[in-house]
């Protein structure tokens, strides 16, 4: 594959992977309502998107880096959205 389809296939990725937590967001804030959504799942989510992180920023990855630092603070944003609605 060439250059350029590697890239785009990583920003779709990218792409999907910050969009998939918006709709579970609007939910939870809509119905004011947690309760079917597992703690630690959230929590090791959580966990991952961290240590992703820091993997980007280890190895100078930006593109890694700034998608995982989005999807760190949509999980975080479910994860106390969770916490507060339970």
């Amino acid at each position: 594959m060439s250059n350029p389809w590697i890239n785009a296939v990583g920003v779709g990725a990218a792409l999907c992977s910050m969009a998939s937590f918006t709709p579970q967001i609007f939910k939870m804030w809509r119905e004011r309502d947690a309760s079917s959504l597992s703690l630690r799942m959230f929590s090791l989510t959580v966990a991952g998107f961290c240590l992703w992180t820091a993997y980007g920023a280890l190895s100078g990855s930006w593109p890694v880096v700034l998608s995982n630092v989005v999807c760190l603070a949509l999980s975080g944003v479910i994860l106390g959205l969770k916490i507060r609605f339970g």
